[in-house]
């Protein structure tokens, strides 16, 4: 199974710059990678304090400020 790496977190890091929220599915689609990856990447940002969760409805995520 891959691993997640400091280019893939970065990858995700760069794209949110690029958008106020996003869904991690959204996040997988554009920057070209497998969603269950992403999703981890985006679960250790989280842990980090690099991004932020927001419940509107749906889960989103964003850059924290």
């Amino acid at each position: 199974m891959a691993e997640v790496t400091e280019e893939l977190k970065q990858k995700v890091i760069d794209y949110l710059k690029t958008v106020t929220k996003a869904k991690n599915k959204e996040v997988a689609r554009e920057i070209g990678e497998d969603k269950h990856l992403v999703d981890k990447a985006i679960a250790e940002l989280g842990k980090e304090g690099k991004i932020e969760y927001l419940y509107l409805g749906a889960s989103f995520i964003k850059l924290k400020e």
